[in-house]
């Protein structure tokens, strides 16, 4: 239907529904700037760049805690190298200096692929009971304790490297398991703070604090470990998370019902323009349509692909940038970061144009994630498999890998928003579920990558960038020809449904 501010939202038999009549109502928009729901926006950014510094840590770290001089070690030290060494004296060698006394281990490649993996083996297990509850309650608690708990036990790593790779599996899982509840809990909160015309922009802004998370602590990590040693490292970014978390409780609310320093001009916007769907849900879930539901199920299908290239990479780049590419650790860390640079500002000018296109009735909801997705796929396919044929080339491989991630970005205002789109009181627990799904490739991938490069040849990480090409490719065709942006039936609860048809009977008797 089309609203009276010639909005288009896509809905069908449910046109006079309070949930739908709302929703892209034009009223008098309070600025952005300085405003509670971008202080928000803000806040969760640094979050979720201290989740991402939190999980990626390990992947650089990896590197200086593996004894690579170990016979039984996770590198063939007496193997010919894949590529030559690039130039400049600090890569001439492959050993690391750490300060004296910082301990090693002869992790080989699959242990160091299980390790690595670890972490989403807990994260697997809290993202949909952390949506529900976050749906139910509000998102504020879930998302603090989640980062918090992580961070705290990010501090003990030290310890449980020590202790034995399976105490570091273990203490990983649990990380994750904290973790887990973050983005669905953020949805969540979305649900109840972002306009239906700010949705993309606010989502993507927040999300890509992952991006500059990875960013930052990929050098940063290469740095401290020559510096200070790896368990410094772990150090830092547990405390970081502990100061965001105090950060975090003093300024954030669930709502803007509840929040001590919104003004009411933002605050009647906001209430005003999401409506009925801002409310929190019921302890029923309307399980068997969500079950049934084919765009639910496109995303997570399409989510689960685009996240096995994200997470290959996210987990095993230093990894090649060590054994194939041979930078000392310093540079690893610095090139392995180059990618989620790149994507923090596609990201977020993706939101923005997203919401552009929709406000401005250029495309559908629909049509805009169909493009957003496809592109976001579609393209990091394509320079993954680039990478394939740049051979030994540092410069072209660095080149097409960073490429690869910047334009991945592309999907963040496409199938990563979507949840909200087709149930926005459920976005937080349809988080959980299509996160739960797309962490998969977190758990597989490393120990797939792991498989294919046993033997440390450039052949086989061919196989791993082949495999995540042809993934992605399939994630985009499939989410364009199944992908959807229309508030589905099911996410409109009964009692409102037969509010609004009474109220259109009075109507018509009149």
């Amino acid at each position: 239907m089309t609203l009276p501010n010639g909005c288009s939202i896509n809905t069908d038999a449910l046109d006079q529904n309070a949930d739908t009549q709302v929703l892209l109502e034009k009223h008098a928009v309070p600025p952005q700037c300085c405003s509670a729901r971008l202080n928000l926006a803000i806040l969760m950014f640094f979050g979720f760049s201290v989740v991402y510094g939190l999980r990626v840590n390990l992947s650089v770290a990896m590197v200086a805690m593996v004894n690579t001089t170990d016979p039984s070690g996770g590198t063939n030290a007496t193997a010919d190298p894949a590529c030559p060494f690039p130039p400049g004296p600090e890569n001439g060698s492959r050993a690391l200096r750490q300060p004296d006394g910082t301990p090693q281990y002869p992790w080989n490649s699959e242990t160091q692929g299980w390790l690595l993996g670890s972490f989403f083996f807990g994260y697997l297990l809290t993202q949909i009971p952390g949506g529900y509850l976050a749906g139910h309650y509000g998102g504020k608690v879930f998302l603090g304790l989640g980062v918090f708990g992580t961070a705290v036990l990010t501090l003990l790593t030290p310890v449980a490297a020590g202790l034995g790779s399976h105490w570091l599996f273990a203490l990983r899982a649990l990380e994750g398991f904290g973790e887990g509840v973050t983005f669905p809990a953020m949805m969540a909160m979305w649900a109840r703070w972002a306009p239906p015309l700010e949705r993309s922009r606010l989502i993507t802004l927040s999300g890509s604090g992952a991006s500059f998370g990875a960013f930052l602590a990929l050098p940063l990590t290469g740095y401290i470990c020559e510096k200070l040693g790896w368990p410094a490292v772990f150090y830092f970014c547990g405390g970081a998370g502990c100061l965001w978390f105090v950060f975090w409780c003093a300024l954030v609310s669930d709502d803007p019902q509840t929040h001590r320093r919104i003004s009411k001009e933002e605050s009647d916007y906001i209430i005003n323009s999401i409506g009925a769907q801002g409310k929190g849900h019921g302890w029923s879930l309307p399980l068997l349509s969500m079950l049934l539901s084919v765009p639910l199920w496109t995303i997570i299908i399409s989510q689960m692909c685009s996240n096995w290239s994200f997470y290959t990479l996210l987990t095993s780049l230093p990894t090649y940038m060590n054994d194939i590419l041979h930078f000392d650790l310093q540079s690893n860390g610095f090139l392995s970061s180059l990618p989620y640079l790149g994507s923090l500002p596609v990201s977020v000018l993706s939101g923005v144009a997203a919401d552009w296109l929709i406000e401005r009735k250029v495309f559908s909801i629909t049509n805009v994630r169909k493009i957003f997705t496809f592109l976001g796929l579609l393209l990091p396919a394509v320079f993954l498999i680039a990478v394939c044929y740049a051979g030994c080339s540092h410069i072209l491989t660095v080149t097409f890998l960073t490429l690869s991630t910047t334009v991945g970005g592309i999907s963040s205002a496409g199938v990563y928003v979507n949840q909200i789109d087709i149930a926005p009181r459920y976005a937080g627990f349809l988080l959980g579920v299509t996160n739960t799904f797309g962490t998969i490739p977190g758990v597989v991938a490393p120990i797939v990558t792991g498989y294919f490069t046993e033997d440390h040849t450039l052949a086989g990480w061919r196989k791993v960038f082949w495999v995540a090409a042809g993934i992605n490719i399939g994630g985009a065709v499939i989410y364009t020809i199944f992908g959807s942006g229309e508030i589905q039936a099911w996410a409109v609860e009964d009692e409102e449904r037969d509010e609004a048809e009474r109220k259109s009977s009075r109507s018509t008797l009149t």
